[in-house]
């Protein structure tokens, strides 16, 4: 399953792919690509995985960046 979502509070490219890299790495991720230019980051995950696999990007997110904020 593949959804986009909108990141807010992007500034810099190193950033984007330090969420990237860090999304990459959780259980049930096939993929993850996170844009600097558009601002949004397109997950592909397991189904039955998705939502407990957005729940930790969006905490991630947060503890890489407070200002960040994934938009579901």
């Amino acid at each position: 399953m593949q959804k986009t979502f909108v990141v807010n509070g992007i500034d810099c490219p190193n950033c984007a792919a330090k969420l990237e890299k860090g999304v990459n790495k959780i259980k049930g991720v096939n993929s993850c690509i996170v844009s600097f230019a558009t601002g949004k980051m397109l997950i592909d995950a397991d189904e039955d995985k998705f939502e407990s696999v957005l729940d930790e990007a969006v905490a991630l997110a947060k503890k890489l960046e407070p200002d960040w904020e994934i938009v579901r």
